[in-house]
């Protein structure tokens, strides 16, 4: 149950950090790609009017009656697709004098009837109709006041030797539509993304919560495993301790003096020191000096290398531990697990230095142990 809450909180979590995430990335996305639309769609306007206007100022220039230019412009236009965009032709009175739309050649156009605005600001009526009057070339949108006319993305440049303007027109209600479509593309997307991304996250959470559940429930089947092994030790240790212990009996140590030697000569300063080899906790070396730690914590040190003492010890009440290292079997504590599968002997009186089986000599210890 404590899982699929879990599990829970974790889908949560993500789809969370998701639409936080894709609803900041989606509006700048939206943002940016209806940005470079616009600009294209004005670039393209402003490209088209400056072509036009070129086109018809050069007719202008080679001799061509004005009626005739303005014949020619109307056929290469009237009836052309207006749904997108289109280009007019307006004069200084402000008279639309070329347009798609043949019923729209020879209206007026008004100051009162449209205005212009930019991104820096809005335009009145009346600045809209000076720029026709003052020849220059502007962009902008013209706005409609009557609701049936949507209104237009213009851009307005000068006919030269005339006083004409051409004016580039793209419908911003179809524009606004192409970015609603944008938007709703990108919502999609991001939906379905997000559909993925969740789903994936959480089956990937799952999998990854119950691979390290498998390795945590081998781990501690591992780890009881190594506390029964370390206990059925210290319980071979405890009964190897009492053989021991019985075999200070005189019988036994009729047997145990044939094994080994019953005392070792030893130095205490500049002085001989014969040590019971029953008094003899641990021996070990250190830089190159064997020394001999007794159970009273006396210290005494020895000529012999640790190899020629073990030769003379009982080996049934003595133990090799490593290189450095020789314990008695009545001075061994405890015996707990070190690093990987290695063993450290606890003995008393206390060692300074660990005293460690190496993991290829605990199998050889745990027989000395009579496992």
């Amino acid at each position: 149950m404590r899982k699929d809450k879990l599990y829970f909180f974790t889908f949560l979590a993500i789809t969370a950090v998701f639409i936080l995430i894709a609803g900041i990335a989606v509006k700048s996305f939206i943002k940016v790609s209806a940005n470079q639309f616009l600009e294209t769609q004005l670039e393209s306007s402003k490209r088209e009017a400056k072509e036009v206007a070129s086109l018809i100022g050069f007719q202008l220039a080679s001799g061509l009656d004005k009626d005739v230019v303005i014949k020619n412009v109307q056929e290469s236009i009237e009836n052309t697709d207006t749904e997108n965009g289109f280009i007019c032709m307006f004069d200084w009175s402000g008279k639309e004098i070329c347009h798609p739309d043949i019923t729209r050649v020879g209206q007026q156009v008004s100051p009162n009837q449209s205005s212009v605005s930019t991104v820096d600001g809005d335009l009145t009526p009346e600045d809209f109709y000076d720029l026709l009057t003052s020849k220059k070339s502007f962009g902008g949108i013209r706005d409609f006041n009557e609701e049936e006319k949507a209104s237009e993305i213009i851009y307005l440049y000068p006919v030269e030797n005339s006083d004409w303007i051409i004016g580039a027109h793209a419908n911003v209600k179809k524009i606004s539509n192409q970015i609603d479509d944008l938007r709703n593309k990108f919502y999609t997307i991001f939906i379905i993304m997000g559909f993925a991304i969740i789903l994936c996250s959480v089956i990937m959470v799952r999998l990854i919560g119950s691979s390290y559940e498998k390795r945590l429930e081998v781990k501690n089947e591992k780890l009881e495993d190594e506390v029964v092994s370390l206990a059925k030790l210290n319980r071979a240790l405890d009964n190897y301790q009492q053989k021991v212990t019985e075999s200070t009996k005189p019988e036994s140590k009729k047997i145990s003096a044939e094994k080994g030697k019953k005392r070792i000569l030893t130095y205490v300063r500049n002085e001989l020191k014969p040590i019971s080899t029953d008094d003899i906790a641990y021996v070990f070396m250190e830089s190159t000096i064997t020394y001999i730690v007794c159970f009273d914590e006396s210290r005494s040190t020895s000529n012999l290398s640790l190899d020629e003492l073990f030769s003379n010890l009982d080996e049934s009440h003595f133990y090799r531990a490593n290189r450095q290292f020789i314990v008695a079997i009545s001075s061994i504590g405890k015996i707990i697990k070190y690093g990987n599968n290695q063993l450290k002997i606890l003995v008393d009186p206390n060692s300074e230095v660990d005293i460690i089986i190496s993991k290829n000599r605990a199998s050889e210890f745990k027989q000395w142990l009579n496992l």
